[in-house]
């Protein structure tokens, strides 16, 4: 069978009606089958681009919340070393000032130590003095009783009292 035989051998009116029918079902097709299809694949096309165009900025705002975290992390380090500063220093000035406050309180309680012995020394002088000036007097009174006689006596009370009386 050759091209001319094949040719022949076709049946014109039925490839017509099929050629008809084939586009009418193109038609129908396309009328309500395809624009819909298409117009459900550019709402899909849309969704998928709005979709994109989402997670690029979700991407961008959570870039940007990491860099806003990053610098308050870095600013919570750099406060806490500054509390950490400020609390090293604070202590070290209340450790000098218990220093200098003990060695104010250590000063003091010399010098009322050795107030105190001072006034003690003078007491215990002064007590000294007293019995020393007792002794003296007790001793003067044995000698001079026994080595004086009531002339002489009644002299010293004299002279004595002109003394007192002078004082």
């Amino acid at each position: 069978m050759d091209m001319m035989d094949f040719i022949a051998d076709i049946q014109w009116g039925n490839a017509l009606y099929q050629l008809v029918i084939f586009s009418l079902l193109i038609w129908v097709v396309s009328r309500w089958a395809l624009k819909p299809l298409l117009g459900v694949m550019k709402k899909r096309e849309q969704q998928v681009n709005d979709n994109l165009d989402n997670a690029e900025k979700s991407r961008a705002e959570a870039e940007q919340y990491l860099e806003q975290q990053r610098e308050e992390l870095k600013k919570a380090r750099e406060d806490t070393q500054a509390m950490i500063d400020n609390a090293n220093k604070m202590s070290e000035q209340q450790a000098k000032e218990i220093l200098d406050n003990a060695k104010a309180e250590g000063e003091r309680l010399k010098e009322a130590a050795a107030a105190d012995i001072n006034r003690e020394k003078e007491q215990a002088l002064e007590s000294v003095r007293d019995q020393v000036a007792s002794l003296s007097v007790a001793i003067a009174t044995k000698v001079i009783e026994k080595e004086l006689d009531e002339d002489e006596q009644e002299k010293l009370i004299d002279s004595y009292l002109k003394e007192v009386g002078n004082e």
